[in-house]
């Protein structure tokens, strides 16, 4: 028997927020960095979160972390 996430894990104190760019806010991240999504760190299409937010291959996802000492944080991760 096949079972989804029971527990919407995007809800958890200790998950920092992730969103799914849309293609033109991921070229904008792109160009900005001059990279290509090769040289982003990878997600696999395996990860609960990325199960969570339906994540597809070569989407690109923004993660905001919060942190006492250092402020707000951005990473993008691509999906694989």
């Amino acid at each position: 028997v096949k079972r989804g996430i029971m527990v919407d894990i995007t809800k958890h104190v200790m998950v920092p927020k992730h969103e799914i760019l849309s293609k033109e806010e991921a070229q904008k991240v792109l160009d900005t960095y001059k990279i290509t999504r090769e040289q982003l760190p990878k997600f696999l299409m395996s990860d609960p979160i990325i199960k969570q937010l339906k994540g597809k291959v070569n989407d690109i996802v923004k993660i905001t972390r919060n942190s006492p000492t250092s402020g707000k944080t951005i990473y993008y991760r691509v999906v694989v």
